[in-house]
C-alpha cells in the first residue's frame, strides 16, 4: 500500500512538471516574435490568452470525460493532447503556434482538473498537503519553461524547436504514466451526473467564492507568465536578463506551494494564509515594476512566494471545501473552468494596455487593485466551510460549528 501511494506521487509530480511549460516557455520569447513572426501587441496577447481560455473551456469536460472513460485513462488522454499541441506549435506552418497553443491549454485544463480528484481520491486524508507538493511541480515546471527557453533557442537555433522541445518531457510522462497509473474499483452510477452536480455546485455561493478567488489569482499568474519578461525589457532589462528573473520568481514559487498548506494548518481557516500570500504578490508586483531597478531580486521572490502560495492555497481549496472525491471533482472542473476563463482575460487585457501604450507602473497598479478584490474573495473563500452530499441533497457545513457540537457532551 506504502509503495503504491509512493508510485502514484511520484507520478503525480512529473504530470505536474508537465502543466506549465507550454505557456512559460512562451514569454521570454514573446519580444523576439513579434520582431521576428512579425507579432503586434495584440496579436502577442491572444497568443498568450489562448492557452489560458481553452484551460478555462476544457476544464468542465474532465468530469464528464473521467465518467465515460475512467480519471486514470482521462488524464493519459490529456498527456497525448498535450504532446500534440506542443509538437504542433512549433511546425513551420501558418497559424499552427495558436493551434498549438490553444491545444496545450486545453490539455492542461484536462489533467489540471483530474489530479486533485486523483489526489483526494488516492490519499484523501493528505490531499491538501499533497496538493502542495502537486503544485511546487507546477511552479518547478513553470522556472524551467522560462529560464531555458531562450538559452535552448541558442542551442538549438531556432524559437520553434525550442518550442517543440518541451513535447519530450510531455513525452516521458505520458509514458511513466500509462505503464504504472493506479487502476482504482470504484462504484458505479454516480448519485449525480456532471451537469446536473454542476446545477447544484452553482447554487452555492461557497462555489463561486472559490472560483472567483482562483480566477483573479490565477489571472495575474498568467500575466506573469505571459508579460513579465515583456514589461520588465520595457524597463531597461535584457531578455535574458527578463527571463532570469522570472525563471527565479516562479522558482521561489516552490518553497511556498509546498509550505502554504502547512501554514494554513496553524489556523482556524485558510483566511490568514490566503491574505499573506496576496501581500506578497502585491508587494513583488510594485518592486519590480514601479520601484527602482535594484529592487529586482527582492521582488521576484517576494512575487514567486506570493503566487506559489495563492495558487497552491487554490487548489487545496477545492479538497477542503468538499467531503469526498466526486464532489472534489466537480467542484475542480467548475472553479478551474469558470475561474481560467475569467483568469484568460488578464493576458488578454495586458496586450491591449500595451497596444494603447500603457506603461508598466500603470499596469502594475491596475494588477495590485484587482489584488485587493482577490482579497474580498479570499476571506470569503477561506473560511471553515465545506460541501456535502452524502444525506442526499447538497449542504454547506460549517466545520467550526459542527466540531463545536462534537466537543460539546
Amino acid at each position: 500500500m506504502r509503495a503504491r501511494h509512493s508510485v502514484f506521487i511520484a507520478l503525480m509530480v512529473i504530470v505536474g512538471l508537465n502543466l506549465r511549460p507550454a505557456m512559460s516557455s512562451v514569454a521570454p520569447l514573446l519580444n523576439r516574435l513579434q520582431d521576428v513572426a512579425g507579432l503586434s501587441a495584440t496579436a502577442a496577447g491572444v497568443l498568450t490568452t489562448l492557452p489560458v481560455l481553452f484551460l478555462g473551456l476544457a476544464a468542465p469536460l474532465a468530469p464528464l470525460l473521467a465518467q465515460r472513460i475512467g480519471s486514470e485513462r482521462a488524464l493519459s488522454a490529456a498527456l497525448c493532447l498535450l504532446l500534440a499541441g506542443l509538437v504542433l506549435r512549433g511546425l513551420p506552418w501558418p497559424g499552427v503556434l495558436f493551434l498549438g497553443s490553444a491545444l496545450a491549454g486545453a490539455a492542461i485544463g484536462l489533467a489540471g482538473t483530474l489530479l486533485p480528484a486523483l489526489v483526494k481520491r488516492q490519499l484523501p486524508q493528505s490531499a491538501d498537503l499533497l496538493t502542495g507538493l502537486y503544485t511546487m511541480a507546477l511552479c518547478l515546471g513553470g522556472a524551467l519553461g522560462a529560464g531555458l527557453s531562450v538559452p535552448l533557442t541558442h542551442y538549438l537555433g531556432s524559437w520553434q524547436a525550442s518550442l517543440m522541445s518541451w513535447s519530450l518531457l510531455a513525452l516521458a510522462a505520458l509514458v511513466l504514466w500509462v505503464i504504472y497509473m493506479p487502476i482504482t474499483q470504484t462504484a458505479s452510477a454516480p448519485a449525480s451526473t456532471p451537469h446536473t452536480g454542476a446545477l447544484r455546485l452553482l447554487r452555492q455561493p461557497l462555489t463561486w467564492y472559490v472560483m472567483l478567488f482562483m480566477g483573479i489569482q490565477s489571472s495575474m499568474a498568467y500575466i506573469v507568465f505571459g508579460w513579465l519578461p515583456t514589461l520588465l525589457v520595457y524597463r531597461g532589462y535584457s531578455e535574458t536578463a527578463a527571463g532570469l528573473t522570472m525563471a527565479i520568481s516562479i522558482l521561489c514559487q516552490l518553497a511556498s506551494a509546498l509550505t502554504a498548506p502547512w501554514f494554513a494548518r496553524l489556523g482556524r481557516d485558510q483566511r490568514p494564509a490566503l491574505l499573506c500570500v496576496l501581500l506578497c504578490t502585491g508587494c513583488g508586483l510594485w518592486m519590480l515594476l514601479i520601484a527602482p531597478l535594484n529592487w529586482q531580486w527582492p521582488g521576484a521572490i517576494l512575487l514567486g512566494l506570493g503566487q506559489g502560495g495563492s495558487f497552491s492555497l487554490a487548489l487545496s481549496l477545492l479538497v477542503l471545501r468538499t467531503a469526498n472525491a466526486r464532489l472534489s471533482g466537480q467542484l475542480s472542473g467548475l472553479v478551474q473552468g469558470g475561474g481560467y476563463t475569467i483568469a484568460a482575460l488578464g493576458p488578454f487585457g495586458v496586450g491591449l494596455l500595451l497596444q494603447h501604450e500603457a506603461s508598466g507602473g500603470q499596469i502594475a497598479w491596475l494588477l495590485i487593485t484587482l489584488l485587493g478584490i482577490c482579497a474580498g474573495f479570499a476571506l470569503l473563500a477561506g473560511r471553515n466551510r465545506r460541501l456535502d452530499d452524502s444525506a442526499g441533497q447538497l449542504l454547506v457545513h460549517n466545520e467550526d460549528v459542527d466540531s463545536l457540537h462534537k466537543e460539546t457532551p
